[in-house]
């Protein structure tokens, strides 16, 4: 979906970023991320076009404020990892690509080729491991996985201690959702656990409490807060804590292994738009960009941003975390073998 950011906002928590991005002035003592000569180089571009998985509710009152600060306009295109990947493949085999950024947890699995390494300056104030060691993606924010459950069917008490505990719960058989690419997540468990322990462990959950596939993350999690099911089997933590906020009644605990990713933004190497998609990219990694975010659940990626609620870094300190990243052929074949695992 197409959106030009010229339109009435639909609530008003919108309304108030518009209104705190208007009364903005564009200077770049005002806006840390405003490079003025980056500014003036974009300006004669005019636009940019940025690829986001990104919801609405969240990304438009972002690029509504690069917008007006800016000048420039931006054009949103939304869809999930998987289709913004396959339609960014059918550009570069077209030779006609349509995109300057992309903001999605996959970046980092699209060929290396279409992906331009630079190093914005708001890059500096990011937590390590958020900057590609290449420079050609950077962590818009911070990702963990974990289960979550809704907290009127199941009580605090009865929640796994391990991964290996859900298999002591038939009664949660139909129960219990994933959402189908969660490959990212199936790696760090092998990864954990070794690969022949792990597609056992795995087996024997899909057995026991026969997971729904489900189709979107912030789908699931609402599909949780509604009672539709009682637990997910992994979900991300920032759409946990989104309909949390929202008033659901979902929660996540914490399990060993935790993956993380990155909802990872990158410039198109042969962007329409270069010097818009530079300054775009640097105004998404700022922090008046993740302090933004962190209004839905979003968790920083820089230690000068406090999350929301405060604390979540605290949360998983002491747990094993496993950094999920995944190249083009490692993320086909782990899509495969989650295929495999998860088929009933």
């Amino acid at each position: 979906m197409k959106r030009r950011l010229q339109q009435s906002w639909r609530n008003a928590a919108g309304a108030a970023i518009l209104l705190f991005a208007v009364n903005s002035p564009a200077h770049a003592d005002d806006h840390a991320w405003l490079d003025p000569a980056l500014l003036a180089a974009a300006k004669p571009e005019g636009a940019a076009t940025v690829y986001s998985s990104v919801n609405e509710e969240e990304e438009l009152p972002q690029l509504q404020n690069f917008e007006t600060v800016t000048g420039i306009k931006v054009d949103y295109i939304r869809g999930s990892d998987v289709s913004l990947m396959s339609r960014i493949g059918i550009e570069a085999r077209a030779g006609k690509p349509g995109w300057d950024v992309v903001e999605i947890q996959a970046a980092e699995s699209i060929p290396k080729k279409l992906r331009l390494a630079y190093t914005p300056p708001e890059a500096a104030h990011l937590m390590p491991g958020a900057i590609d060691p290449e420079k050609r993606w950077y962590g818009g924010y911070t990702v963990y996985h974990t289960p979550a459950y809704n907290t009127t069917k199941v009580k605090p008490d009865e929640l796994p201690k391990s991964y290996e505990d859900f298999t002591k719960h038939p009664e949660w058989s139909g129960h219990v959702g994933i959402d189908f690419t969660d490959r990212d997540w199936l790696a760090a468990m092998f990864g954990y656990y070794g690969e022949e322990k792990g597609r056992a462990l795995i087996a024997s959950i899909v057995a026991t409490v026969h997971p729904a596939l489900y189709k979107g993350h912030l789908a699931l999690a609402r599909a949780l807060g509604s009672g539709e099911y009682w637990l997910t089997l992994n979900n991300f933590v920032n759409l946990s804590i989104n309909v949390k906020l929202a008033g659901m009644p979902v929660d996540y605990w914490v399990l060993d292994p935790v993956a993380v990713t990155y909802g990872q933004i990158a410039i198109n190497a042969q962007a329409p738009h270069p010097n818009a998609a530079k300054l775009l990219l640097n105004y998404l990694l700022s922090a008046e960009a993740e302090q933004m975010r962190t209004k839905w659940g979003r968790i920083p990626t820089r230690l000068d941003v406090t999350s929301n609620p405060p604390g979540i870094f605290e949360q998983f300190s002491g747990h094993k975390q496993v950094r999920a990243a995944l190249d083009p052929a490692q993320d086909a074949q782990w899509q495969k073998t989650f295929n495999e695992l998860f088929k009933e």
